[in-house]
């Protein structure tokens, strides 16, 4: 069999976080009842007239300057023109002449080292609604509440290869747009979904091979069974001596195979024109400065900076900016105890063994900054213990309980009564003579078992340090 390489090309619709729709006062809040949340600008009734909102046009901004591109400083809208039954006025206001954003670029790890994955544009647009399909009724149901949702296209150039290439760009493409605050990217909303463009040719070839699309994918895992399954069933064709048609597919990841839906339209099908109803766009310099000026730092400078400013491992870094709301997280919690590291420790293990357990994301953490320093406070001081601390952090995890309250109502403060502690380690050995005839012979686990014996007869509240020097100064004289 030949050898063949892959190309990729996605074109990734982002729901950008406006309250209000882009044409519309609508709201954009996600669910509600059908056609509660719209009106008859988005669902395009004779007579209405949409009017522009400024913040899609700053989210948009923000989203291609963070991305390396240019702002066309005279961009306009475009009628792209077909029928679908979600899309009542049988037209979508986009972008295609003259879009937003040109030329920018994402970063990504690879295998192979580093690599610039090109951005061609960034258009604003906005979405068509959504059809149910009943088959207890036999019938389609047409909710419009999402007309008018305002969404950006990023499309990239053709240069990914593989699907591990896929996803790096879209992890990275996501966190970026989190951090900017402009979506909030929730795949399984439809917040952010791509339409992956892919074709497959001889290695060494120059010419791309026909390319097909699958469209709004929404889940990382389902992309790269797509792209895995598209890139087989097209090589399979050319093996045999057929051609690859232009189209577009739908991925059923139930099936783990792709269907064909409809020949692949070009731009002429839609038969573009200017839209009429909205006068084109000036950016100026100050505008394009002013969103500048308000862009947030971004993960790769904050994993510098926590490396720099909290001497923290890059390793530690990573994880922690992985998820603004992590990192906020983070940030506050260290302003209030001043421990870096020792925030980082609790945010990376017990957080995260909890996240996995409950089958969370870092963004659904609910407990807040002072929670988390009053608990390390709490350790600091003595008042309890690490074993004690990590049931206390599990009930604020979970429950969000107060944690000095939680220890005061359940009596797990620490316990520093040196002369009772001395009192049952004494017990405690001579209950066990045994352990100190092992101690004697040079088996240090025995002392290992008295300190246990102890902390479970203090009910995990004594202080191990304590515990750990008085057992070893009485296994010692004895």
């Amino acid at each position: 069999m030949k050898a063949y390489e892959t190309v990729i090309g996605l074109e990734v619709h982002v729901e950008l976080a406006t309250k209000s729709k882009i044409f519309c006062g609508c709201t954009t809040q996600f669910g509600g009842e059908p056609n509660t949340h719209c009106c008859p600008v988005c669902t395009g009734m004779p007579g209405t007239l949409p009017v522009l909102n400024k913040q899609v046009v700053e989210f948009a901004m923000a989203a291609g300057l963070a991305l390396g591109c240019t702002i066309t400083q005279n961009c306009k809208f475009d009628r792209k023109n077909y029928f679908y039954p979600d899309l009542p006025k049988a037209y979508q206001i986009s972008q295609l002449y003259l879009p937003i954003c040109r030329d920018g670029g994402i970063e990504i790890e690879t295998e192979s080292g580093k690599k610039i994955v090109r951005i061609h544009e960034i258009h604003m647009e906005e979405d068509a609604g959504k059809l149910v399909h009943d088959p207890w009724e036999d019938c389609t149901l047409v909710d419009y509440n999402r007309c008018g949702v305002p969404l950006i296209e990023i499309v990239s150039e053709p240069d990914m290869r593989s699907a591990e290439e896929v996803v790096a760009y879209l992890e990275k493409l996501r966190l970026i747009l989190q951090y900017l605050g402009v979506s909030d990217c929730k795949m399984q909303e439809g917040s952010l979904r791509a339409d992956i463009n892919l074709s497959v040719r001889e290695v060494g070839a120059t010419e791309f091979g026909t390319r097909t699309e699958m469209k709004n994918m929404n889940s990382f895992k389902a992309i790269a069974r797509a792209i895995e399954g598209e890139r087989k069933r097209q090589i399979e064709l050319l093996e045999y001596g057929k051609q690859v048609i232009q189209e577009t597919r739908r991925w059923d990841d139930n099936k783990d195979t792709s269907f064909a839906m409809r020949s692949k339209e070009d731009a002429q099908d839609y038969r573009y024109f200017p839209e009429p109803d909205l006068p084109p766009i000036e950016i100026s310099d100050a505008w394009i400065e002013k969103v500048k000026a308000s862009q947030p730092e971004l993960r790769d400078e904050k994993m510098l900076r926590y490396q720099k400013e909290f001497d923290l491992p890059a390793y530690d870094a990573s994880i922690l900016t992985a998820s603004r709301h992590l990192a906020d997280l983070f940030e506050a919690t260290v302003a209030l105890c001043s421990k870096p590291k020792e925030v980082s420790n609790w945010l990376m293990v017990e957080t995260m063994r909890l996240l996995k357990e409950m089958e969370m994301e870092a963004d659904e953490i609910r407990f807040k900054p002072t929670q988390l320093a009053e608990l390390i406070e709490l350790v600091d001081s003595n008042k309890i213990n690490r074993t004690v601390a990590k049931e206390v952090f599990e009930k604020v995890f979970k429950e969000n309980v107060n944690p000095a309250q939680y220890v005061e109502e359940k009596g797990l403060g620490m316990v520093s009564d040196d002369g009772l502690l001395r009192s049952t380690i004494e017990r405690i050995i001579s209950e066990n003579s045994q352990s100190v005839i092992d101690y004697k012979n040079g088996k240090t686990k025995a002392m290992g078992f008295l300190v246990g014996q102890t902390m479970k007869e203090m009910k995990g509240k004594a202080d191990p340090g304590r515990v750990n020097e008085i057992v070893k100064e009485l296994l010692d004289l004895a």
